[in-house]
């Protein structure tokens, strides 16, 4: 199925008071991801991944013993990624519910540990890519790392939070500072409430 740019469920400059610029969004959706579903599109047109979900495009182009992967799979699971990445930041910093909270401890011990985790693990991704708070086909909550455009569905795992440590998802805002960028992402940005959505 085509790919289709979402709108922002904000305004552009929401999230200005909270440490992302409209600059910054203005680039990273109207340009970053309207690329990648562009490119997208042009890729599938006329293969057999043309009628295919997004979600089978991805599963589908992924190879785990490429070095590098595939146009398809690159523009598909980024184009994936952030419509994740739009939808779990909001306007104002939400209380985290008591079911996600109860989730995290159980698994990391705090919730301070957990935010630890995932700002290590962002900042400790060499180069392009994300990282995630994920839960794993046995229930357990797991934070990972992954390269470039990859992303949770390549291993069977439900991605709770997902956070772009590619260099225009901050670089505006914070220059070189990535752990500056990841604290204030899970300070000031995320929708905890979309989070436990995806529990």
């Amino acid at each position: 199925m085509a790919f289709e740019l979402p709108d922002l469920p904000y305004a552009h400059d929401a999230l200005a008071a909270h440490g992302m610029s409209l600059e910054t969004l203005e680039y990273h959706h109207d340009l970053h991801h309207k690329a990648y579903v562009d490119n997208g599109n042009k890729l599938i047109a006329g293969t057999e991944w043309e009628t295919k979900s997004l979600e089978d495009i991805i599963t589908g182009t992924y190879d785990e013993d490429a070095v590098a992967q595939n146009g398809i799979f690159n523009n598909a699971s980024q184009h994936w990624n952030h419509m994740q990445f739009w939808e779990m930041m909001g306007v104002g910093n939400s209380a985290l519910p008591s079911e996600l909270e109860a989730a995290i401890k159980d698994n990391f011990g705090s919730v301070n540990e957990f935010k630890s985790q995932f700002s290590a693990a962002g900042a400790g991704q060499f180069g392009a890519g994300w990282c995630w708070l994920v839960k794993e086909s046995d229930g357990s909550l797991r934070v990972t790392k992954t390269e470039n455009g990859v992303n949770p569905l390549c291993f069977g795992q439900t991605a709770l939070l997902g956070c772009d440590v590619w260099e225009h998802s901050y670089y505006i805002d914070f220059r070189n500072k990535r752990p500056a960028y990841l604290t204030n992402f899970l300070e000031n940005l995320v929708n905890w409430e979309n989070v436990a959505s995806r529990m």
